[in-house]
């Protein structure tokens, strides 16, 4: 049962929410979840729909860690007492001006201790009802890391998988909304898995990304297979954890199969970004150097210059890519249950469905 301060000015929190799983914070009713970490730990992770009032930034964190180890851990603690004291104050007759009488906020910091403790002690003396997380971020970081490393996937696992440039990333989310369950392992990842493949923005860090997955896994119907898509263990920066990873290695597959030409021509029109920086599209080039000939090399260097995209990629798809998208397939032969063809893409609905057909047949 969920227990919350009343609202006497006098009291405090008496018994934290200790959480049982990823879905708890947002569906316990609380108005707000205040993560009053630094930002630098707040962009780091932090729990879905938090927010940040953090009662020491980075620099006076630092502060007063240095004070604590170079002085004394009183002369810290006083120090650090003077800033929450002054940065809780800022955030009442700041974020929290509006809230009412009623507000039920849910606090937490890194471990459950003094900086979400000192916070609620302040916001209790208002009569606001504050209830603060059992063991902080750490303790959500646990079923995280538990979700996705040790547990199963609960849902029986499907993987499209097909050569660079097949449309398989905007094919299942066309199957999404058609109703299939779907994870997007690179949009959670913010890019899209190849040397080409950063997207504006940047990658989230590895525990935001843990983060993510955890919670798309953990909103799965087990009575309903999960499609994702073929990847390598990495993303981008990203390492796959464990539970997806395994799932993914022991997964049925469906493979899309087209031709080399209209997949280039699908690649120069998905990766605007990429035609659109030559500084960047240049760099990525000059990393593939120790990979290839230096004449291959001059060759897309000069169809990068000439503008010539659908070229270019097919140069890259064809000597590049899909040599080692075969070299990975093979390793997976076995579980291949179906080839799916597609002359075109152009019409990504009408691929979606030939797509929903080969599943039909595999889950009947």
């Amino acid at each position: 049962m969920i227990r919350s301060l009343s609202a006497h000015p006098s009291t405090s929190t008496d018994v934290p929410l200790k959480l049982t799983d990823l879905s708890h914070p947002a569906r316990a009713g609380f108005d707000d979840i205040i993560d009053v970490r630094a930002p630098a730990e707040f962009a780091e992770d932090h729990l879905p729909g938090a927010i940040n009032l953090p009662v020491l930034d980075d620099a006076e964190r630092a502060q007063v860690g240095t004070i604590y180890k170079q002085v004394s851990p009183f002369d810290a603690r006083k120090i650090g007492a003077a800033l929450v004291a002054a940065n809780a104050a800022r955030h009442i007759a700041g974020p929290l001006v509006d809230r009412p009488g009623g507000w039920r906020p849910l606090i937490h910091c890194w471990r459950g201790g003094q900086r979400s403790g000192a916070f609620a002690s302040i916001l209790a003396q208002i009569g606001w009802r504050v209830e603060l997380v059992e063991g902080g971020y750490k303790s959500w970081r646990r079923l995280v890391v538990d979700r996705v490393q040790h547990q199963p996937v609960a849902a029986p696992v499907i993987v499209l998988d097909g050569n660079t440039g097949s449309a398989k990333t905007a094919i299942l989310g066309h199957l999404a909304t058609r109703g299939w369950q779907v994870i997007d392992l690179e949009g959670l990842a913010c890019h899209r898995g190849s040397l080409f493949g950063a997207m504006p923005g940047g990658q989230p860090s590895q525990k935001m990304f843990e983060g993510r997955l955890a919670m798309a896994l953990e909103g799965l119907d087990p009575a309903r297979p999960v499609l994702v898509e073929a990847e390598s263990s990495r993303i981008g920066e990203l390492t796959l954890p464990k539970a997806i990873w395994q799932a993914i290695c022991g997964a049925p597959r469906l493979r899309l199969e087209v031709p080399v030409a209209e997949r280039a021509a699908y690649a120069a029109r998905d990766y605007t970004d990429i035609v659109t920086d030559p500084a960047r599209l240049s760099s990525v080039i000059t990393a593939l150097e120790p990979l290839h000939p230096a004449d291959r090399i001059e060759n897309w260097r000069e169809q990068a210059g000439l503008g010539d995209w659908a070229a270019l990629a097919e140069g890259l798809m064809r000597d590049h890519y899909d040599p080692r998208y075969l070299k990975h397939r093979n390793r997976y032969s076995s579980q291949e249950k179906a080839v799916i063809t597609l002359d075109r893409l152009d019409d990504l609905e009408a691929a979606a469905g030939r797509v929903e057909t080969a599943l039909a047949r595999l889950t009947a």
